[in-house]
């Protein structure tokens, strides 16, 4: 199992291993929910300035220490966090605009799609790297 981990998912730039995809899967939904809570209470968004890889990198070094288990359980809570957060949202709530940082000004409506297409991006790249 412990050679899964380490199984390269992306060679290009930086190398990412499976375990490095599952820790971005932790900060990634876990720092997105709470932009998302943000742009629905505030009508604030992400930074003009705001860099993708830039944070991706800083949370990767935050959870290079958690073991692949800790990790998994992290995903599992982070998951479940997020699910109960969408499903406390009203109708009117979907339509709040504010910045993504990749989709720039929109609705938490297509935020939430896009925290779905994210993940099974990853979850094709995963499979593939595993076959």
């Amino acid at each position: 199992m412990d050679e899964q981990w380490t199984a390269e998912v992306y060679t290009e730039g930086e190398t990412w291993t499976l375990r490095n995809v599952l820790s971005h899967f932790v900060t990634s939904e876990r720092g997105l929910v709470k932009l998302f809570e943000r742009i629905r209470t505030t009508g604030e968004g992400a930074t003009e300035d705001f860099s993708i890889d830039r944070y991706n990198t800083a949370q990767q070094q935050k959870t290079k220490d958690l073991t692949p288990t800790e990790l998994l359980e992290q995903y599992k809570q982070v998951r479940a966090d997020s699910v109960q957060w969408v499903s406390g949202l009203k109708d009117e709530e979907l339509e709040i605009k504010g910045r993504h940082p990749f989709l720039g000004e929109t609705v938490i409506r297509e935020m939430i799609k896009m925290l779905y297409i994210h993940n099974q991006t990853h979850y094709r790249d995963i499979k593939r790297a595993m076959k």
